[in-house]
């Protein structure tokens, strides 16, 4: 059985929180550089992968907001074409790498990719809009992971000035502490199930239960 995890889900929540407070302070310092608007949807064609406690919250929250009918069935059937088209363009850079591309070059060319999100609605408004994980919040203000910078391109931000930006290595430190915990709390016999990241389309069509967990014992094979 899957203990009750809303309390590690608050405190993630409450990170959220933090990543809209940011995104708040950059737009109120540089107000003509952020140009987020409703109806823009640059950001829900990015690809990013999440950690397993932003995986099952957004999970949950998609349960329980399309639990049965159309609107649902016609999410999952996105979110399967974007997977399959996700492993086809993964497996072009897995064996990018093989041929001896560059690391530098591969992610320059991920960054590229565009895929449109299986929760963006026809409106160009995302169907999950509060639950919606960190990454989506702060697109659209200056981040940097690993001294990497970003910034959408959209925005009016100039390349190689100085401007307030979101150290995403932080938060991520953080959700990996989140997950490392959940995984803890389940007493998963997976020792590196706090370590599993996903896209987006993949943490719908997954079903969280004690098999996925490692959750018990191991089932014998036939």
């Amino acid at each position: 059985m899957i203990p009750d995890l809303s309390a590690i889900f608050s405190r993630y929540e409450s990170l959220r929180a933090e990543a809209d407070t940011l995104f708040a302070r950059v737009r109120e310092a540089q107000p003509h550089c952020v140009t987020c608007k409703e109806g823009c949807s640059d950001c829900c064609h990015a690809l990013f992968d999440l950690s397993l406690v932003e995986a099952m919250y957004l999970n949950r929250a998609f349960s329980r907001t399309f639990a049965h009918g159309p609107e649902r069935s016609a999410i999952l059937s996105r979110a399967a074409e974007t997977d399959r088209r996700l492993t086809r363009l993964k497996r072009d850079l897995f064996r990018a790498e093989k041929d001896g591309e560059s690391p530098e070059a591969i992610m320059a060319r991920a960054a590229q990719i565009k895929l449109r999100c299986p929760l963006l609605g026809d409106d160009q408004r995302c169907l999950l809009y509060e639950s919606r994980p960190v990454t989506c919040r702060i697109y659209g203000v200056p981040t940097a992971i690993a001294g990497q910078g970003h910034v959408c391109g959209f925005s009016a931000f100039e390349k190689g000035k100085p401007y307030p930006t979101v150290h995403l290595d932080k938060m991520q430190a953080r959700l990996e502490d989140l997950s490392r915990e959940l995984a803890t709390t389940v007493q998963s016999r997976f020792t590196e199930l706090h370590e599993v990241y996903v896209p987006l389309s993949m943490a719908l069509l997954t079903t969280y239960d004690e098999t996925y967990l490692g959750i018990g014992p191991a089932k014998p094979e036939a």
